[in-house]
């Protein structure tokens, strides 16, 4: 399966783009993956991905379109984000460090993170392309047979 969303770069659109590759995803893989994990992952990861590129390739620009591309083969999941902003140097990445009060560079480390593969490629046609890639794990009977644990509430009975 293959599609693409052609989104404005707008926050107030995130919940249209989480929407679309998880309703995506659902309808292709239905309950053969543990969603709640799964959705959780793959959502924090694209919000990061989109949101960046909102806020720092096409800051100030909500008109430049922002393209999202999802692949989907077997249980291997790729998903492209192409901006058309001048494009990040990843050389000049500094991971987060527990001591110092910094405040950017956390999203790069969560989708590393969370994600199987992370690549970014610079100006291809005009265009930067973040690539995110992942391999959703077929549900075991453990998770299948996981339910919400029952409480039974005993009245305390003064003797």
């Amino acid at each position: 399966m293959r599609t693409e969303l052609h989104i404005p770069s707008d926050l107030k659109f995130l919940t249209v783009v989480e929407n679309w590759l998880l309703g995506c995803l659902e309808a292709e893989l239905e309950s053969s993956v543990d969603w709640p994990r799964q959705s959780s992952r793959l959502r924090l990861a694209l919000v990061e991905a989109y949101s960046n590129v909102v806020r720092h390739a096409h800051r100030d620009q909500p008109n430049l379109p922002v393209l999202i591309r999802l692949e989907l083969k077997e249980r291997d999941l790729a998903l492209e984000i192409w901006d058309h902003g001048k494009g990040y140097d990843l050389s000049t990445y500094l991971p987060p460090s527990p001591e110092e009060k910094q405040e950017n560079g956390y999203g790069w480390l969560i989708m590393h993170r969370l994600m199987d593969r992370v690549e970014y490629r610079l100006q291809v046609n005009g265009r930067n392309c973040l690539k995110l890639e992942a391999n959703l794990p077929k549900i075991t009977k453990a998770a299948e047979d996981k339910t919400p644990a029952k409480s039974t509430l005993v009245p305390h009975q003064d003797g």
